[in-house]
């Protein structure tokens, strides 16, 4: 911290400073020049000694350091190897562990010398672009391009390059060429309807999109793939040295662990708008995926979370406005992408999108608002025709906390919804925590504890060793019946602290995927400008998102990046993706810290080896089980293809295919068993309806019902949860279970 003092000091010295220069444009230029060196310098110790203080691996920021960091910086500017040739690396390769001394230098020789690389070769690539799109593109000739650029290493001459780049042209005329082609068959099927509704009424008079012919569509998906390129490259030209120090900065930051961040400025402006939810939108999170944009989570309660087309992997290619021209979002920032995505309430944004089997699809979503409703806990009680229980079931979408209202929590909804299904006489509870990313780690303590007596619940370890224990001191018991929870591989955080706890106790049966995300660890946002001292300079500096604990189970192994394994194990639809935290470079290991003292449930126990056992012969012969499973094993294997073709005739052919599996894979069965009620109170417990108001709650509630229904009624796993739950009374009713035949 001396370091960072002076630094400081010596800044706004120089700022102080009086000047006697002559009034001339370049003293004033050497001048601005020097104080951003010096901000420079000041963010690069700032952000040095807050990873040295707060960060939980403590690492130290040595040569060792600067070694994995490097390629993480070329990363940031060549992603996919299609930059950078292997003797431009060569040249930079000096530089390998020089990024720690760099740090706290006003010489960034390593940004420099990288940034000047780069830009020869964005020049020399806008030329070829001029040269190639000058003629048209023919798609006869059987050829194709790698996509991934972990499969290929740096090219060895620029010709190798240009032969490249010259793929990715075609590719990106081709995928466009398609794209309109859709378009164009979509407002053929449209014409007779809007001739029809013309000739209903004359004064709504529909503007007529021109039906183009193969040339024309041709000559327009050209010509905007050359337009998208000569300003994406003309943009990367004028990329800021902000946004370069912003590259070397994080490559540092991410080898720390992949949660921890530094905000320049604006982006922690964008930061804080993402986290009040107060921005309108689509409700998705999205991350840059090599040249691709790639949903990474579905917002709770958001406009994509309930038009439940969009899903997590999928890759977006193009967004247009409801009647607007598509924009091509490949090989465009992050930040620029989400412009064209967000939008005013009440809007429509339709998404092309490439589904992880290859297939193409476009996705029409209303922009809004997260409808925060959407996002509470709800219940309902299930029967099966089949089986002679009633079943109390609770979906917590995310752990939810208002800070400012005590009675507002996921936790008390949880409650008040356990004291309604018991009135209701439940032989068991099903607590629902699929796709739920965590929240307020205060609930997933406190719902622990709605179902057993007290103890500890999770243990929390700082970056010295220090361990805070949180637990159960209340021991009044809401709920002490049958309880599965059901968890999947987006269940994280404050999710797979409650599961790693029912299970710890044995109070619970965990049903689902194969493990929980795995995340155990807690990130903390530190201001640059956080002091007196650099908060006088007026200047921001930005800021830091830093992980700064870890999570432990009460048995001492951590939920990092392990996370929770089911007890008992089901097909899971999301099977394919490679996105749980262990998945992720530079993700803190699992260990394990001293176990702590414990009472395990005793009331009953469940017959684990014995449940485990019938699921299994259950899941084996069901139809809509084996369908995930083939669907899994197909994804896998068109995850792994990541040669495109660039023949047309190939890729309507594959396109054709794809979508027949994808059809025959298509679990949307719903089950005539499956008997949903009591929807009604739970949604009305949320809802602060006035008499006014009521007719129009009345006609969303209809549609809401339908939705909720058949969101349950179409999942196999909640009928096999039932099957298992109804296994577990049986036992407890000391019925003799015999093997499923």
């Amino acid at each position: 911290m001396k370091n960072s003092f002076l630094a400081v000091l010596f800044l706004i010295t120089c700022l102080a400073q009086p000047s006697f220069a002559k009034n001339s444009s370049s003293s004033q230029a050497s001048s601005e020049e020097q104080v951003d060196k010096h901000l420079e310098k000041l963010i690069g110790t700032m952000i040095r000694s807050r990873l040295a203080k707060f960060h939980y691996t403590q690492k130290s920021l040595d040569d060792a350091l600067s070694e994995k960091a490097f390629p993480e910086f070329l990363k940031r500017f060549d992603y996919n190897k299609q930059y950078f040739l292997k003797s431009d690396v060569k040249k930079l390769e000096k530089y390998r562990f020089l990024m720690d001394d760099q740090m706290t230098s006003a010489k960034h020789e390593l940004v420099d010398q990288t940034v000047s690389i780069f830009k020869q070769r964005i020049k020399n690539l806008n030329k070829l672009r001029e040269k190639l799109f000058k003629k048209e593109f023919t798609f006869k000739k059987k050829e194709s391009l790698e996509l991934d650029g972990e499969k290929r290493d740096y090219f060895a001459s620029e010709k190798a390059l240009n032969e490249h780049w010259r793929k990715i042209f075609k590719q990106s005329v081709l995928s466009n060429y398609i794209s309109i082609m859709d378009a164009q068959k979509e407002l053929k099927n449209l014409t007779d309807k809007t001739v029809k509704a013309e000739k209903k009424d004359k004064k709504k008079k529909k503007k007529k999109e021109e039906i183009l012919t193969d040339k024309q569509m041709r000559a327009k998906a050209q010509k905007s793939q050359n337009e998208k390129y000569e300003k994406y490259f003309t943009r990367l030209l004028k990329d800021r040295r902000t946004d370069n120090l912003e590259k070397f900065f994080n490559a540092v930051a991410a080898v720390h662990d992949p949660h921890t961040v530094y905000f320049p400025p604006k982006k922690k402006e964008d930061f804080d708008i993402d986290i009040s939810g107060q921005l309108e939108g689509i409700g998705a999170v999205l991350q840059e995926d090599g040249a691709y944009i790639k949903v990474n989570r579905i917002v709770p309660g958001g406009a994509a979370w309930r038009q439940k087309q969009l899903e997590v992997d999928d890759v977006i290619l193009f967004a247009a406005e409801k009647d607007g021209t598509p924009v091509d979002l490949v090989n465009m920032r992050v930040d620029d992408a989400v412009r064209y995505i967000r939008g005013k309430k009440g809007t429509e944004v339709r998404l092309t999108v490439k589904k992880a089997d290859g297939s193409r699809a476009v996705i029409p979503i209303i922009r809004d608002v997260v409808e925060i409703e959407a996002s509470y806990a709800k219940a309902s009680i299930l029967k099966h025709k089949k089986l002679d229980i009633k079943v109390g079931y609770i979906h917590v979408p995310k752990f939810y906390r208002d800070f400012n209202s005590p009675d507002r929590s996921c936790t008390a909804d949880v409650l008040m919804e356990l004291k309604r299904l018991k009135k209701s006489g439940i032989d068991g509870m099903i607590l629902d925590l699929r796709n739920n990313g965590g929240g307020a780690l205060q609930d997933a303590e406190e719902m622990s504890g709605l179902f057993i007596e007290k103890g500890p619940i999770v243990q929390i370890r700082d970056p010295k060793g220090q361990i805070d224990v949180l637990r159960d001191s209340n021991p009044d018991i809401t709920y002490d019946g049958p309880l599965i929870v059901m968890v999947n591989r987006f269940s994280a955080s404050a999710s797979e602290i409650l599961a790693g706890a029912m299970q710890d106790y044995k109070r619970a049966v965990i049903v689902g995927g194969e493990h929980t995300h795995g995340k155990g660890t807690v990130q903390a946002i530190l201001r640059l400008n956080g002091n007196q001292m650099l908060n006088f300079l007026n200047k921001p500096l930005g800021a830091m998102k830093i992980t700064v604990q870890k999570f432990y189970r009460i048995t001492g192994g951590s939920t990092q990046y392990k996370g929770i394994t089911p007890d008992i194990i089901l097909p899971d639809p999301m099977g394919y993706a490679e996105n749980r935290e262990q998945d992720l470079d530079y993700s803190i290991p699992w260990d394990k810290v001293k176990a702590q003292s414990y009472d395990e449930w005793e009331k009953f126990a469940y017959q684990l080896p014995i449940l485990k056992t019938r699921s299994g012969k259950r899941v084996g012969k069901s139809d809509r089980f084996r369908k995930i499973t083939e669907s899994v094993d197909y994804l896998k294997k068109r995850k792994d293809d990541t040669k495109v073709s660039l023949n047309l005739k190939e890729v309507l052919s594959q396109d054709e295919a794809n979508k027949k599996i994808t059809e025959k894979l298509k679990n949307e069965e719903e089950s005539k068993d499956i008997v949903v009620s009591n929807f009604e109170e739970s949604l009305l417990a949320h809802s602060k309806v006035q008499e006014s108001d009521k007719k129009r709650w009345m006609k969303d509630f209809e549609k809401k019902k339908k939705d909720w229904v058949k969101s349950l009624t179409v999942d196999p796993m909640i009928e096999e949860t039932l099957f298992i739950m109804d296994d577990v009374i049986r036992q407890l009713k000391g019925k003799k279970l015999s093997m499923v035949k």
